[in-house]
């Protein structure tokens, strides 16, 4: 499935952009993006948000979402 993701402040500098397109497999959770990222060690303290609603990151994904 494919999400589209936006980065702010240090992630944003971190990454080089500001959004980017992930293809997760299906079943995936908002806690897996980090990992597709591959932008190293998860900051502590970091709040996700799926769809402009902060969740936890057990939080399942659809198609299409934004996080």
């Amino acid at each position: 499935m494919n999400v589209h993701v936006r980065l702010f402040a240090a992630l944003r500098e971190r990454a080089g952009t500001g959004s980017l397109d992930l293809d997760l497999a299906d079943g995936a959770t908002v806690g897996d993006v980090w990992e597709k990222l591959g932008l190293g060690d998860e900051p502590a303290g970091l709040l996700y948000a799926r769809n402009r609603t902060y969740v936890e990151r057990s939080e399942a994904l659809t198609p299409g979402d934004e996080i």
